[in-house]
């Protein structure tokens, strides 16, 4: 295991860490968590050796394998599919190997060499890139691309290709979402799940976090904390530690009055000056206990729109796209004072084109665009981050926008949004990504907006941010449309969501459960298809058209999402309960398993858990048997709908 025993470290004269201890297991899947700026990637640095500690020891077990994502992509013609493959070290210097033994006729070395390469995945090494970089979002044809055609976010995705193609006993995420659409994630995630190395994941990613993690890292109070479990088990377990904290400093601040007071009062006599004294001594040795902080340092909210009028927008077989390309066409959409949607699709479907039609940026090439007069919109996107003023400060750029307030107001302002003190005063030119979206919204909510874009606005976002963006937005009264990789953002604040997929924008049936089935189903629909397609062209044949006529296609594909979505939700339902009941059965048969439960003191005890057991075995009885038909249904359905997309 890697072992981490009383390390601290600084960056520049900061202390971000001190002694602490803790272990990564083999196999075992961690999240480092923790506000920007605490030191995660410092660990992360640490453990790659490139941070020197400062006190404690880090030991890495000898012949394991470490892999970490490149922050730098190099400038290359090379293309994107022998780009990937090149970043596994074990196969370059093996295949290096074997042409050394041609050039020199050494059979022996040759066969040898081979046998290692098969050891390790060389001769499956091309389909295995391909399904990663399918997997996190380029087409077939992009495979074939010099790595330098693609822009920085992309360049980013090339590189989280070529850390998940290596063979590794430890691997290190270091945000991997940051530049992923909410397709790529699903993906990653799944992928993540079937790793069979140790991973330590830092993210700000809630619902990616719990769906992988098995163990919490938590940066607390420049200490590290262990969790067991996701994150919404260390939510919990946090929670109880802190309320436990803030009862034991107030206990310790009732004794700490007491002693105090009867040093007050007996200090000056000298027939208790002894055991004045005493108290002394006892009241410096006391234990410190820090009072318990549960405080969000970023706090704002929306302010109520100066209009709102109704509707804001109406749009009626608008076609919009680039140049003479449509993107997406016969887009029927109307946003009023309360609309709450969340686009959902794949990336490059057209999400962001949306968004640049409703913030004005893009004009439609055909249609009905109608605005009310008196819309605001306040538009959020990456490359806004971009037109800040680098050369100003949080509180110039504000009192650019509003010169009435005092400074003192501003400051108030910029406060919520973590920009405190001479915070407030710096350049944003030497900013975080983070500082720099933060400015951004801080920016946007001072406009009173009444509606309101987010193109990925929680990109670089720490939790305690997320968080305070999330409760923000409840209060929101104006109109909002989301595009996001944060499930746990759109879950909380969207109410309706739209596909954006083969050009056409369609409500879209289900939550985020039923599209991240539909992700999935869909990736299986294109392999299979794949292997169709390359059967065909094996035998010589020519590819066809699919013969399912698209429209008729996505209309059925809605109507069984629609009337099987029910059946979707039982399942899940039916599955918790039998995951809650089996993990009851599994603590009352550890009880009933101590021979101590059947003495006749524990008579009472041995009924009741007696009693429990026949409960939950019944419970999970009963749970598996309507999982079950719930299941046979849902097969029905398929079925169904498998004809139905035959019968064309």
């Amino acid at each position: 295991m890697i072992k981490l025993s009383n390390i601290s470290f600084m960056r520049g004269t900061k202390t971000l860490l001190e002694p602490s201890s803790v272990d990564f297991y083999p196999g075992h899947k961690y999240a480092v968590i923790g506000p920007n700026g605490c030191g995660k990637s410092s660990l992360f640095a640490l453990l790659q050796n490139k941070l020197t500690l400062e006190t404690g020891e880090y030991h890495f077990p000898k012949g394991w394998r470490m892999v970490a994502v490149a922050q730098h992509t190099p400038n290359t013609e090379e293309t994107i599919l022998a780009h990937t493959i090149s970043g596994d070290d074990v196969l370059s210097s093996l295949r290096a190997a074997l042409a050394a033994a041609e050039a020199a006729e050494d059979g022996e070395r040759i066969a040898e060499l081979h046998g290692q390469l098969e050891h390790a995945g060389w001769y499956d090494v091309e389909a295995r890139a391909a399904t990663i970089l399918a997997g996190l979002g380029f087409a077939n044809d992009d495979l074939q691309k010099p790595v330098n055609a693609f822009s920085g976010g992309w360049k980013m995705r090339i590189n989280l290709a070529k850390a998940l193609l290596c063979q590794s006993d430890v691997l290190l995420l270091d945000e991997p979402t940051n530049h992923l659409d909410l397709d790529a994630v699903i993906w990653l995630e799944k992928w993540l799940q079937r790793y069979a190395g140790t991973l330590l994941l830092i993210s700000h990613d809630k619902s990616f976090i719990d769906e992988i993690a098995q163990h919490i890292i938590s940066f607390e109070s420049q200490s590290l904390m262990t969790y067991t479990g996701n994150y919404s088990s260390y939510q919990k377990q946090r929670a109880e530690r802190l309320r436990l904290q803030q009862l034991q400093f107030e206990k310790q601040q009732t004794q700490v009055a007491h002693l105090q007071s009867f040093i007050d009062r007996f200090k000056a006599k000298a027939s208790k000056a002894k055991q004045a004294q005493s108290r002394v001594k006892q009241l410096e040795k006391m234990q410190e206990i820090a009072p318990v902080q549960i405080h969000n340092p970023f706090s704002f909210e929306f302010y109520e729109p100066n209009k709102l009028p109704n509707p804001l927008v109406a749009m009626e077989a608008i076609t919009v796209g680039y140049d003479e390309t449509v993107i997406l066409s016969s887009v029927k959409l109307n946003l009023v004072p309360g609309s709450r949607i969340g686009l959902l699709g794949r990336n490059g479907a057209g999400k962001s084109t949306l968004i640049k039609l409703l913030a004005q940026v893009h004009a439609p090439m055909s249609g009905d665009y109608q605005t009310s007069q008196g819309l605001d919109i306040g538009y959020f996107a990456q490359h806004q981050v971009e037109t800040l003023d680098l050369d100003a400060t949080p509180l110039l750029h504000l009192q650019r926008l509003d010169r009435v307030p005092t400074e003192q107001q501003h400051r108030d302002y910029l406060g919520g949004f973590g920009f405190q003190g001479d915070e407030a005063t710096s350049l944003v030119g030497p900013m975080s990504g983070g500082e720099k979206a933060r400015l951004v919204l801080a920016l946007i909510v001072y406009q009173k907006p009444n509606l309101l874009l987010l193109d990925e606005p929680t990109n670089h976002l720490d939790l305690d941010m997320r968080d305070a963006l999330n409760f923000a937005l409840q209060g929101f009264t104006g109109a909002m449309v989301l595009v996001s990789h944060d499930r746990t953002l759109l879950a909380s604040v969207c109410e309706d969501f739209y596909l954006v997929d083969s050009g056409a924008v369609e409500p879209f049936r289900g939550d985020l459960s039923d599209y991240t089935k539909w992700v999935l189903d869909t990736v299986k629909q294109e392999k299979a298809q794949e292997k169709a397609d390359s059967k065909a062209q094996a035998q010589g044949t020519e590819k066809t058209e699919p013969a399912i006529d698209r429209k008729l296609q996505k209309r059925l594909e809605a109507e069984f999402r629609q009337r099987t979505s029910g059946l979707r939700k039982d399942i899940t339902r039916y599955e918790k309960v039998m995951e809650t009941a089996q993990a009851k059965l599994a603590d009352i048969e550890s009880q009933l398993a101590d021979p101590a439960v059947y003495e006749e003191a524990q008579k009472n005890l041995l009924n009741s858990l007696l009693a429990e057991q026949a409960k939950y075995s019944s419970q999970l009885d009963d749970a598996e048997m309507a999982w079950c038909d719930a299941q046979e249904q849902l097969e029905q359905e398929q079925t169904k709908f498998s004809e139905e997309l035959k019968a064309g």
